[in-house]
C-alpha cells in the first residue's frame, strides 16, 4: 500500500469513491509530489458541511472542514517550495475536541473546538480525489491515501478513470541516493528498485556483502575473454571499461582501474588477488612472510616491478581488512580500512597501458607462462581465510561465481566455494591522536583512575607506556577491549560490594523485651510476676473487694 499511487495529468482529472465515514473522527494522510503551485487534493460535500484538503500555494497546504458552526481552516506554510517535484507527506486529523495539520516534519497547525455547537460531519457526495466541482484539480501524483487507518486503492481506479494513470514516475529522482555502491536506480510504476549486477553487492539497496570462504589450495579465475568472443569486442562493452560506461578501451588497454576488496586471514605469506595480461603487464594484491600489504604493478618500461609496501601493519591478524585501489594513468591511490587515502606515483619510465588484460585470480595464481619469481614463492600453499565484494572495475568475480549471472560462464573454481560474509565490516579503526585517546596517560584521568585500569587489565591488553604509541591497528584494538572489560569488571565489584552491604546492614545482636528468669518458669506468667514487683501488688489491687 505505501506505493499504492496515481499520476493526474490534467486539471480536470478526478477519482472518486464512496462517502468518508468520518462523523466524529477523521484521520488522513497521504504523499504528494508536483511540479504545479496549486490544485484540490480530495474533498467530500454535504448540504453544508464539507472536509477540504488542497494545495493553496507553491509554500501552503490548507485544511478546512464546516461540521455547521461555520467554515474552519487550518494552513501550514512551509519556508520551502512544495511544488519541487519530491515526495511531501500530508497528516490531516480532526475530533470533537480539536484539528491538526502537518506537512512533512514542519511543526503541527492545532485549532481547538468551540466547546459549544456541532460535532457531528455530515457528507453525502463521493469522495473525490482531484478536481471537484469545476475547481482546478491536482496535477501530479498522489499515494499511500489513507482515511482512518483504509487505504484507498487509488491504482485499480485510475485503471479505468480518463485523465488518471496508475502509479508514478520519477520515484529514482527522491529515493535513488539508497541504490548504494554503485547499485542503479530503475524506475517503476509503482515504486523503484535497485539494479546490483554491475557492483559486488547484493540486496534491495546494493548493500550486502557477496564472499566466501577459501580453504588452503581453493582458487578462483575470472576469464575477461570468454570463448567465442573477440577481446575487443569484449573491451567495447565495457566489461573492463571504468564505471563510466562511455569509457572503453578500443586499442584492448586499460590506462585507469579501480580495484576494492575485503579480506581476513592469520596466515602469510599468500596472493589476494591477480591480474594477467596477453603481455607481461600484471597486476597483484600480495600479503608478504612479515603480514604487510603489498601492491605490485608491472607495465612494462622498467626492469623490476614497482611495489608499494605497507609496512606499518599487520594485515594477517584475522581480522577483517578493506582494501580499495584507484589507478588513472601514472597516479596510484591506496586506502586500507578507514584510514586516509595516500597517493603514489608510478616511475616517470613506466608505461601507463594495461595492456590486453587477460583473466583475474584469488587466492591462488594458475596460470600459464613466466610468473614473477616473488609472486611463485607467495603462491603455495595459497590463501587461506574470507575474501568479500571483489570488484574490478564494474566486474564482480566472486558474485559471478555465487550468483547466476550472464558473467557465470567466465569463471572457473578450483574447490568448494562455500559463501561467507566473515571477510566483511572492517574492524580496523583509524588511530587516535594523543589529545583525543581516552587510554593515553597524559590525556588527563585522575592518577588513582589510571593506575585502577592499569591494574585490572595490563596482563592482557598492551598498554602505551608513557606516551607510545601503539604499533599497530591490533594492538590498539586490544588496549580498547581491555579497557572496556576493566570499567565492567569494576562497575560489577563496587555493585556487589553496595549489595553486601545492603543485605547484612541489619544483622547482628537485637534486644527483646523478654523477662528475666524464662527460663526456670513454669509459664510465661510466672516469669513476668516473678520479674516485675509491681505486678503483685495491681493484682492486689484489683481482688480488693468493696460493701456497699
Amino acid at each position: 500500500n505505501y506505493w499504492n499511487a496515481a499520476s493526474f495529468v490534467t486539471s480536470s482529472s478526478y477519482l472518486h469513491f464512496s462517502t468518508f465515514q468520518g462523523e466524529t473522527s477523521a484521520d488522513i494522510s497521504f504523499y504528494f509530489k508536483t511540479s504545479a503551485s496549486d490544485g484540490v487534493f480530495l474533498e467530500n460535500l454535504g448540504n453544508t458541511d464539507f472536509i477540504k484538503l488542497e494545495l493553496k500555494s507553491a509554500t501552503e497546504v490548507s485544511f478546512s472542514f464546516d461540521v455547521g458552526n461555520g467554515p474552519v481552516e487550518i494552513v501550514v506554510r512551509s519556508p520551502s517550495q512544495l511544488s519541487d517535484d519530491q515526495w511531501h507527506r500530508v497528516h490531516a486529523e480532526r475530533n470533537v475536541q480539536q484539528a491538526s495539520l502537518q506537512v512533512d516534519q514542519l511543526p503541527l497547525e492545532v485549532r481547538k473546538a468551540p466547546t459549544e455547537g456541532h460535532t457531528r460531519l455530515e457528507l453525502y457526495s463521493q469522495l473525490y480525489v482531484g478536481a471537484a466541482g469545476g475547481q482546478r484539480g491536482f496535477l501530479g501524483c498522489i499515494r499511500s491515501l489513507r482515511m482512518n487507518g483504509v487505504t484507498l486503492d487509488l491504482e485499480e481506479r485510475a485503471k479505468v478513470t480518463p485523465g488518471v494513470k496508475p502509479g508514478c514516475s520519477g520515484h529514482c529522482t527522491s529515493y535513488g541516493m539508497y541504490c548504494a555502491n554503485g547499485g542503479k536506480c530503475v524506475e517503476k510504476y509503482n515504486g523503484y528498485s535497485c539494479d546490483c549486477s554491475r557492483t559486488a553487492y547484493d540486496g534491495p539497496f546494493c548493500i550486502k556483502d557477496v564472499g566466501a570462504f577459501f580453504e588452503e589450495g581453493m582458487w578462483l579465475r575470472y576469464n575477461f575473454h570468454s570463448p567465442g568472443t573477440s577481446m575487443k569486442d569484449l573491451v567495447s562493452r565495457t566489461l573492463l571499461s571504468s564505471t563510466d560506461p562511455e569509457i572503453t578501451a578500443p586499442d584492448l588497454s586499460l590506462n585507469k582501474e579501480e580495484l576494492s576488496f575485503s579480506f581476513s586471514t592469520t596466515k602469510s605469506p599468500c596472493v589476494l588477488l591477480y591480474i594477467s595480461s596477453y603481455t607481461q603487464d600484471f597486476m597483484a594484491v600480495l600479503v608478504k612472510p612479515t603480514g604487510n600489504l603489498q601492491i605490485r604493478y608491472s607495465l612494462g618500461g622498467t626492469k623490476e616491478p614497482y611495489n608499494i609496501d605497507i609496512d606499518h601493519r599487520n594485515m594477517a591478524n584475522g581480522q577483517p581488512h578493506t582494501v580499495n585501489i584507484t589507478r588513472n594513468g601514472r597516479d596510484i591511490v591506496l586506502q586500507l580500512d578507514h584510514y586516509p587515502p595516500t597517493s603514489y606515483s608510478l616511475p616517470a619510465t613506466s608505461d601507463i597501458q594495461f595492456n590486453s588484460p587477460k583473466a583475474l585470480f584469488l587466492g591462488k595464481v594458475i596460470e600459464i607462462g613466466k610468473i614473477d619469481q616473488d609472486i611463485y614463492k607467495y603462491n603455495t600453499p595459497g590463501f587461506t581465510g574470507c575474501l568479500s565484494r571483489v570488484q574490478f572495475n564494474q566486474i564482480a568475480p566472486l558474485k559471478a561465481a555465487l550468483r547466476p549471472t550472464n558473467a557465470s560462464s567466465h569463471v572457473h573454481i578450483q574447490g568448494e566455494l562455500v559463501e561467507s560474509n566473515c571477510g566483511a565490516s572492517p574492524l580496523t579503526i583509524p588511530p587516535m591522536s594523543a589529545a583525543t585517546d581516552p587510554w593515553h596517560l597524559d590525556s588527563g584521568f585522575p592518577a588513582i583512575s589510571t593506575s585502577i585500569f592499569i591494574s585490572l587489565f595490563t596482563a592482557s591488553a598492551d598498554f602505551p607506556y608513557n606516551g607510545q604509541a601503539i604499533g599497530d591497528g591490533v594492538n590498539r584494538n586490544s588496549a580498547i577491549i581491555g579497557g572496556v572489560i576493566a570499567v565492567v569488571i569494576f562497575t560489577i565489584l563496587c555493585t556487589l560490594v553496595f549489595l553486601i552491604r545492603y543485605m547484612f546492614r541489619h544483622k547482628g545482636t537485637y534486644h527483646t523485651n523478654e523477662a528475666k528468669g524464662a527460663e526456670s518458669a513454669e509459664s510465661a506468667d510466672a516469669a513476668i510476676m516473678n520479674n516485675d514487683p509491681n505486678f503483685t501488688e495491681t493484682i492486689d489491687e484489683s481482688k480488693k473487694e468493696w460493701l456497699i
